[in-house]
């Protein structure tokens, strides 16, 4: 017979529950039932009681037995002052037990109200505050290469103020605009296979532009061995090494002012293989895209390979400290005999490879037929050939916000934690930087009362490159006349007076490396093929014999680009280093009408001490309804964001354009302008963007590109949409 249990309840004063529960004593055992074993029964005759066999009837047996020795349990359910329960069961595993989160013990009519000591030490105060706590630790004592992705992207992308205006605009990896990003991964390549047939032809070198390759860190120094064999630049060690010591990561970045090399106790090597510049920091890709392309028409290491290097160095230490180019000629050679075809080779200057070094101190000796043994195509992709505005600002004022292309997270870096005169002295600490400097002077962009890239009934020009507005002056139109602006600046003076203002160590380096003229006698020309320091100016060199070449010109335009500015001059500063040409001079041949030293404009500090004057683009300055576009201290034209048109095209539609001095062998070469056409969903631009970095990723260059490497360029037409051949009209070739 089932045994009867009894519970009572009942609520005290202090609003606790308390419940009591009862059975009866069970009756005494039988004098005839005596235990004579475990689990066993014995009645009075001496018969044994089997034990239950069935589950059921030994669990109701084994319940039985535990009942007889207990005959009370107290339990009390505790009101706390938030109104929840907990609860009391003194003698059991259950006492204590917090029934806070039980939706049965909630109440309605015994609810208190919270008070703020309770909300402060409570769990929905303390659990919250305990993770966000533990992920800023986290953040700070890991090593954020080791995190995944997603976290490194997120981690990358904060900014110093939470202004969610900076967030959204260095953010890169929004789940929309990836997958959009991942729908057109292989999808260009696959396309052109299924339309043309398109496969693996021609094998191909990529090589990547100024501040792409990713620079990884081989120093055994006391000094550079917490970072060996990591990324100081393109990976998010980058960011973390600024962060936590910054002085010690511009000594590793810069280069020794006088060698040109590294500097004592660092080094820096570029990062080497496929993945040296297909992403920057992960999750921002750059060439990427163009790789995942060629594979799909067959492409592989076998014959594919990207040629990085240290973008830092002048192309002459390139060569005598890593021995670039001579690496660079002899994979050309092994991949033209593995492949039995000749090379498609994107964007460097051929110069090296030919000169002879027997002869000229310094080349390749391949010979004037290396080239048309060798190259099928030269692909020069949104290309810096006659340099870019924005450089000359980085090299005299550090405004660089734009000058490096790179991960949003990137040049947040370098804008948030440099200051303007820090980042001056970083770029100049780059000799590699300098091939962007502008070349060709008032002959290729204008004289101080007009450009070739005006735009019709223009109001200022793009010919005064910079136009320094008195202190003191208003910043309205109206005040801004000949008597209140001085100087105007053309390019010829613009150069000297940038140059007059950067340290002597960084003049030499100049001099000894680079050349920004114009040259048009044939027989200097000529002379010019055993010059170094000629050959990554387009203007002082010609291309090399290989008339069954082609040269591929692929960029962008549409997009605002900046061409020209308003400057301010101030007062002059402590330096640790000389910003004045020795005896008032720059190193530039001043003989030299073409070369433009005007050094007049320069000021010298008072008393020669070692001072540098402060300049900065005058962002104060903007004119509504000027032509060109005037804002924040910036003149606009018609460029890739980065490049203006000039530059881009001109050397491919003028310079270069059939038989000329500087294309001797009439190389043919075609011209394929990109229409910037963003999409407003696609942080990166989509597929038809033509934004000088984003481009890498757009529909109409990759699938460009691909044609050509497969063999069929004869796909690839001109295609112009902007303005260049009016442009180039314009300009003094002669």
């Amino acid at each position: 017979m089932p045994r009867k249990v009894k519970v009572h309840s009942e609520i005290d004063d202090d609003g606790d529950i308390e419940i009591t529960v009862k059975q009866p004593t069970p009756p005494p055992s039988s004098p005839s039932t005596i235990v004579k074993g475990k689990g066993k029964k014995t009645s009075g005759s001496g018969t044994r009681t089997p034990p239950p066999t069935g589950l059921r009837q030994r669990i109701k047996s084994t319940v039985d037995e535990i009942s007889k020795e207990t005959e009370e349990l107290h339990v009390r359910l505790r009101k706390k002052d938030d109104g929840h329960y907990k609860l009391l069961a003194p003698g059991t595993p259950f006492n204590e037990i917090d029934l806070s989160e039980s939706t049965f013990f909630r109440h309605d009519g015994h609810k208190s109200k919270p008070t703020w000591k309770s909300w402060l030490f409570g769990r929905k105060f303390v659990f919250p505050a305990g993770v966000i706590l533990g992920i800023c630790l986290a953040l700070w004592a890991v090593d954020l290469t080791t995190l995944p992705a997603d976290m490194k992207d997120i981690w990358t992308t904060l900014p110093a103020a939470l202004d969610p205006r900076d967030l959204l605009a260095n953010l890169t990896v929004v789940e929309g605009a990836r997958r959009a990003l991942e729908n057109r991964d292989f999808t260009v390549g696959e396309s052109l296979v299924e339309q043309y047939g398109l496969q693996k032809h021609h094998p191909i070198v990529l090589i990547p532009g100024i501040v792409s390759t990713g620079l990884e860190s081989w120093g055994t120094e006391s000094v550079a061995r917490p970072f060996f064999r990591k990324r100081l630049w393109g990976t998010s060690t980058m960011i973390r090494a600024v962060l936590t010591n910054k002085e010690r990561w511009i000594q590793a970045l810069s280069i020794d002012p006088e060698t040109g090399l590294d500097p004592p106790g660092f080094k820096i090597r570029a990062a080497q293989g496929l993945d040296a510049a297909s992403e920057f920091i992960q999750g921002y890709w750059i060439w990427q895209k163009i790789v995942e392309n060629l594979a799909t028409l067959g492409y592989d290491t076998n014959s594919m390979d990207m040629a990085a290097y240290d973008w830092r160095l002048a192309y002459y230490n390139l060569e005598t400290r890593d021995a670039y180019f001579t690496r660079l000629k002899g994979r050309i050679e092994t991949m033209r005999r593995h492949n039995g075809q000749k090379v498609v080779l994107c964007s460097h200057s051929l110069k090296w490879v030919e000169s002879d070094p027997k002869e000229n101190g310094f080349g390749g000796g391949g010979g004037a037929a290396w080239v048309e043994e060798n190259i099928e195509s030269w692909i020069n992709v949104a290309g810096t050939m006659l340099g870019v505005s924005k450089a000359m600002t980085a090299f005299l004022s550090g405004e660089m916000r734009d000058t490096v292309e790179l991960h949003p997270a990137g040049s947040w870096v370098l804008e948030k934690f440099f200051s303007r005169r820090e980042r001056a002295k970083l770029f100049r600490r780059w000799p590699g930087s300098t091939s962007m400097w502008m070349k060709g002077g008032n002959r290729i962009w204008g004289n101080d009362s007009s450009a070739p890239d005006d735009p019709t009934n223009a109001t200022d020009t793009h010919g005064r490159f910079f136009s320094f507005r008195h202190p003191g002056t208003s910043e309205e139109e109206s005040s801004l006349n000949s008597w209140t602006v001085s100087p105007n600046l053309t390019l010829n003076e613009a150069g000297p007076y940038v140059l007059t203002h950067t340290p002597p160590s960084f003049q030499r380096m100049m001099e000894s490396n680079y050349s920004v003229g114009f040259e048009r006698d044939e027989e200097q020309l000529k002379r010019n093929d055993r010059d170094h320091t000629k050959w990554s100016n387009p203007l002082e060199v010609r291309l090399p014999e290989a008339p069954s070449m082609k040269i591929y010109c692929l960029y962008g335009h549409g997009k605002e680009t900046e061409r020209s500015y308003w400057y301010m001059q101030g007062e002059y500063e402590h330096d640790d280093t000389r910003s004045d040409a020795e005896n008032e001079d720059a190193y530039c041949d001043t003989t030299d009408p073409s070369n433009g030293c005007d050094n007049s404009t320069t000021l010298r500090a008072p008393l020669d001490f070692p001072l540098s004057r402060k300049h900065w683009i005058d962002s104060v300055v903007t004119v509504k309804g000027s032509n060109p576009e005037v804002r924040s201290g910036v003149k606009f034209g018609d460029g890739d964001g980065t490049i203006p048109v000039i530059s881009l095209g001109s050397m491919c539609v003028k310079g270069w354009n059939g038989t000329t001095r500087w294309n001797p062998a009439g190389i043919e070469v075609i011209t394929q302008e990109y229409l910037h056409s963003p999409e407003s969903m696609d942080l990166r631009g989509g597929a038809q963007t033509a934004d000088h970095v984003d481009i890498l990723g757009a529909t109409p260059l990759n699938t460009a590109i691909l044609k050509i490497a497969a063999g069929r360029g004869d796909l690839v037409t001109q295609q112009i949409g902007s303005e260049i051949f009016e442009y180039v009209k314009k300009q003094d070739w002669d």
